[in-house]
């Protein structure tokens, strides 16, 4: 593989974050003599400067095909990175610390394309599982579920609960009867008196006549009422004693001949 040294250089000393950083020590491969190099790994590249503020890298390890294990050595805290074949080189480092070996061994295990791979299969495996389950607790209905839709409040259910009103009320005396269009709701009321109807609901009072008015007084009246404030008083005191008479008959003769 063909690496170009100013793109590796331009990437290793570049802003973009690292995965991990930090000094080792580095056994030559000629000589076992160990020494201290500044380690940055980015993505599956291990870059090895050597001192800290270095422009250019001494070298880069890609880490691909590679496995990375403890080893004996004399120096404390040292792994190797090992690649496969017979003419692959081995790269053994060692760490100032237990805590700092165990970062960088977790660290560079997980830095190849291939646990990634492997990583990004489990989820999806996982996903499948989970999309399997919820289907079958659905009763196994592999259909997309459809749009979502709000659930109706408690004052929508109310109004759908409620019977539709005509478009129009329909009147007596010239005006509304509310009661009349909501009558099928009503629960029939039992009372002992008489002058029920035949399904045992007692029958209202008949309502006064309407009285006619002739244009001569509607004339000569309509003037009065406007200037008049006590003009309703004496119509309500009028028509109220029409209604009491009346009332009074109708429940005569409910109650029928005196014996």
């Amino acid at each position: 593989m063909k690496l170009n040294e100013r793109s590796l250089a331009f990437y290793a000393t570049c802003d973009s974050p690292a995965d991990n950083s930090g000094f080792l020590y580095k056994r030559g491969e000629r000589h076992t003599a160990y020494h201290r190099r500044w380690f940055v790994l980015k993505g599956n590249m291990l870059f090895y400067f050597e001192e800290r503020d270095s422009r250019e890298p001494v070298g880069v390890i890609v880490l691909e095909g590679c496995n990375v294990e403890l080893c004996d050595s004399a120096e404390g805290f040292a792994f190797a990175i090992r690649f496969g074949g017979t003419k692959s080189r081995t790269y053994v480092l060692a760490a100032e610390s237990q805590a700092a070996m165990e970062s960088w061994v977790k660290s560079l295990s997980r830095a190849s394309f291939d646990y990634m791979r492997l990583v990004v299969r489990e989820l999806e495996k996982q996903l499948q599982e989970m999309g399997g389950g919820l289907a079958g607790g659905c009763g196994g209905s592999r259909e997309p579920p459809g749009p979502w839709k709000p659930k109706p409040s408690g004052l929508e259910q109310s109004r759908e609960r409620l019977p539709a009103l005509p478009a129009i009320l329909p009147k007596e005396n010239g005006c509304a009867v509310w009661n009349n269009v909501l009558g099928a709701a009503r629960l029939p009321e039992s009372s002992g008196c008489g002058g029920h109807g035949e399904e045992g609901t007692p029958r209202p009072p008949p309502l006064p006549p309407r009285r006619r008015v002739g244009n001569g007084e509607a004339a000569s009246a309509g003037p009065a009422v406007a200037q008049s404030p006590s003009t309703f008083c004496r119509l309500h005191q009028q028509y109220g004693r029409e209604v009491a008479r009346l009332r009074q008959d109708w429940q005569q003769r409910q109650r029928g001949p005196r014996l």
